[in-house]
């Protein structure tokens, strides 16, 4: 790969299909892939990554928010897209881009119903959400005679899946609560199932579902986090790749002199003469300020260099005392060394947020390692 000169994000096709293959083996042979792509992909490129889904097979696409499918559309997606959080006054754009909707109270199956009747609509596919257990979103059992009384006295929807998530799939210690949430969708769906006179799709499993409950993936399964590298395992992370691999450089490069301070705040005061390099990356870029003062680091060369003072928005400084090195060299923030995983924990998070967090002002990358 040609080295950076800026900050950049590079994003590796090939990182991404290495993923889809290892969590597709877990799967039967006919069991469909639902692909995670809202928050710009996880923080990447949602348009790139799609691309790529639909070569290697997926079946579906997963967004939070319409406008986050609605950018698919423009770019000649045609694969079916799931809403994940419609809200009624998001209802037009969504059906006008053939998207579909999860469908998770009362309310909303009352409301989207009568829009659908107004508008013409006919077997519009709807997927219902229910709530085994997470208590965000979702239908409970109790609603059952009510969906299956508003579903079938009209011709405007017809329930194309139906689904839960589950809160703890990732956790051991967890185990029986993810088989009590398996076991209330098993009942819900077959009592639907039996109510409405036919047979929609089931999906339960997430990423670390499909790792640790494979016996329970239906017809389709749906992955986000492991799509870009991660397994919420340290085991099976070394079977997935991380996609997204930041980089920048070094800027300029300083001989701080014992007593002499970096930063904001003065909050770096060198003990004894110290050589510095200035990036040009910050928390506006989504390096969180906790990072600073040496609790998170960089790689340059492959050798760890510490952030020193406090995170500016756009800069942050680095300790390179112990490591040759220049202006203009390549500097990796977070990729395979140090992995988005590693510093998440310095920081008491999950991988999800660093690389989610990646501000829209750097530069993506699409390439293949």
């Amino acid at each position: 790969m040609q080295k950076a000169t800026e900050t950049v994000l590079e994003i590796d096709l090939n990182a991404l299909a290495q993923n889809y293959r290892y969590l597709t083996s877990k799967l039967d042979k006919d069991t469909r892939v639902m692909g995670v792509v809202k928050a710009f992909g996880y923080g990447s490129d949602s348009v790139a990554v799609a691309k790529e889904l639909v070569i290697l097979g997926v079946s579906y696409f997963a967004v939070a928010y319409p406008d986050e499918g609605i950018s698919l559309r423009k770019a000649s997606i045609e694969t079916s897209i799931l809403v994940l959080h419609p809200l009624p006054a998001t209802f037009k754009k969504i059906t006008d881009s053939c998207m579909e909707p999860a469908i998770y109270s009362r309310s909303m199956l009352t409301q989207f119903i009568d829009f659908a009747e107004k508008s013409g609509l006919t077997d519009f596919p709807i997927h219902l959400k229910f709530n085994t257990g997470l208590n965000r979103l979702g239908f409970i059992a109790d609603d059952i005679d009510f969906i299956a009384e508003k579903t079938t006295a009209t011709f405007s929807v017809k329930i194309k899946s139906m689904f839960t998530h589950l809160a703890a799939s990732e956790d051991a210690a967890e185990k029986d609560f993810t088989e009590s949430q398996l076991g209330q969708f098993k009942d819900i769906s077959e009592k639907i199932i039996n109510k409405i006179g036919y047979k929609p799709l089931l999906h339960t499993l997430n990423t670390s579902g499909v790792l640790n409950y494979p016996e329970a993936q239906y017809d389709m399964v749906r992955t986000g986090i492991g799509l870009y590298g991660f397994g919420n395992d340290p085991e099976e992370n070394k079977n997935l790749k991380p996609v997204a691999t930041l980089k920048t450089v070094i800027s300029q490069i300083h001989t701080v002199k014992k007593g002499e301070t970096v930063g904001y705040n003065r909050a770096f005061k060198a003990s004894e003469t110290t050589k510095t390099a200035t990036l040009p990356v910050g928390h506006a870029d989504g390096i969180k300020r906790i990072f600073g003062n040496r609790k998170g680091w960089v790689t340059v060369h492959g050798k760890k260099a510490s952030i020193i003072g406090n995170v500016c928005m756009d800069m942050i400084m680095i300790d390179v005392t112990s490591i040759d090195c220049d202006e203009g060299d390549e500097v990796i923030v977070f990729g395979e060394n140090p992995s988005a995983d590693e510093l998440s924990k310095v920081i008491n998070t999950i991988p999800y947020e660093l690389i989610t967090g990646v501000s829209q002002r750097v530069k993506r990358v699409i390439c293949r390692k």
